[in-house]
């Protein structure tokens, strides 16, 4: 039975892993390790559940409220979530767990930045170095986050990506995207990517996360690209680092913790176990987004919420923390609302799937019933007009012997 409560009306107001994290994919079966053993589970389960198809319908995402079918005994998604748009997955198989307003299209902030890591990170080599200029610092925004990067300093690349994903820092994405090919191109490049992921909410308008007038994603593809960077252990290492080492002045470093409060514990926020990141994200438009994961045991719960509403302290953190605990808990005792695969008929550049495939329909019929007979899978629908082709060969040729034949008489 499908739960789908009524949208809300909006209330007033508005946590180190090592380093050697393996990457998360669909089929992955790595621990991440933690100094606490995670928290015991008000179920029993003594085996994991069987994973998800890879695709799984996700068309009751579209509509509004929230969306879960759990089992027998499982309890519904928790009520005091006052996000404007939230999910829950399993990360290793995809399928969406529950969902409010999924597809619903928000302002990013920083998480966008896991979209520009996906993008940027596989050309540019972690060990290569970079004496930053003035150009590289360029169109920062006002207010922006930043790591403290200074021009004319050489920094390596691993520096800059750890810049990003523990201090948020602009100014680290405005020298990789410099890196890139410029902010132009790899904010195309971001828009492309997107589309090939299957996350079609996406408007990529800046590389970081700045408010900008256009730009916008929704809980599902924040949750699409927490899920891919996951399964790359480069990414997944950086979004799992709580704190580390900063070049600075005079070949000294300082030290920088990461955002994400649920991972690093900053600010009296409660880490929660087995947290691997991903990204947090804030902007006066966007309020708090955030992306995390954590795993216990063999499971890996995804969840994204963009924009809280209840204004208490930490809200995003907290609502995040319980809809975890439910994603533990229902694993494995709920029906799959959607997957966060792209399906089937979604093209790399986000091509016009249903006129693509009238216009394999119309070419179908315009070769008429050699076509329909050689679409067969095994083949053997071309036998007969093979045959018949064979045949006309045969007949020309004895036909060109006979008349050959009676020119000798």
């Amino acid at each position: 039975m499908i739960i789908r409560s009524a949208k809300r009306t909006a209330l007033t107001g508005t946590a180190a892993l090592a380093s050697g994290l393996l990457a998360l994919g669909p089929a992955a079966t790595a621990h991440a390790a933690r100094p606490q053993s995670p928290p015991a589970l008000t179920r029993t389960d003594p085996l994991p559940p069987a994973p998800a198809p890879a695709y799984v319908d996700s068309s009751d995402l579209y509509g509004s409220g929230t969306v879960a079918r759990p089992g027998p005994g499982t309890p519904a998604p928790p009520k005091d979530v006052s996000s404007l748009s939230w999910l829950v997955s399993d990360a290793d198989s995809g399928a969406v767990l529950a969902a409010h307003d999924a597809h619903r299209k928000l302002p990013p902030a920083s998480t966008l930045k896991t979209l520009f890591a996906l993008t940027t990170m596989p050309h540019l080599s972690a060990a290569s170095r970079h004496r930053v200029t003035q150009a590289d610092l360029s169109g920062i925004g006002e207010g922006s986050s930043l790591v403290g990067v200074e021009q004319g300093h050489s920094y390596r690349v691993a520096d800059l990506w750890r810049g990003v994903f523990l201090s948020s820092g602009n100014d680290a994405v405005h020298v990789l995207a410099s890196l890139n090919g410029g902010w132009d191109t790899t904010v195309a490049e971001m828009q492309r990517r997107a589309r090939q992921l299957g996350a079609l909410d996406t408007h990529v308008v800046s590389c970081d996360g700045y408010d900008t007038p256009g730009q916008v994603s929704s809980a599902f593809d924040l949750a699409v690209f927490g899920r891919t960077g996951l399964a790359d252990p480069q990414f997944a290492s950086y979004a799992s680092t709580s704190d580390a080492q900063f070049p600075g002045e005079g070949g000294k470093s300082f030290g920088i913790q990461n955002t994400n409060r649920l991972l690093s514990g900053a600010h009296g926020v409660r880490t929660y176990p087995g947290m691997i990141g991903v990204k947090n994200g804030y902007t006066t438009n966007a309020g708090n987004t955030l992306v995390a994961a954590a795993r216990h045991g063999n499971r890996t719960i995804l969840v994204t919420l963009m924009n809280p509403q209840s204004g208490e302290p930490d809200a995003v953190y907290e609502e995040a923390r319980r809809l975890l605990d439910w994603g533990f808990t229902a694993d494995g005792h709920t029906t799959p609302v959607g997957s966060l695969a792209p399906a089937p008929q979604v093209k790399a550049a986000g091509a016009d799937t249903a006129k693509s495939g009238r216009a394999k329909a119309e070419a179908a019929d315009r070769h008429g019933a050699v076509a329909q007979a050689s679409s067969t899978g095994d083949g053997t629908g071309l036998l007969v007009p093979l045959a018949l082709v064979g045949a006309a060969v045969l007949a020309g040729a004895a036909l060109f012997l006979v008349r050959r034949a009676r020119r000798a008489r």
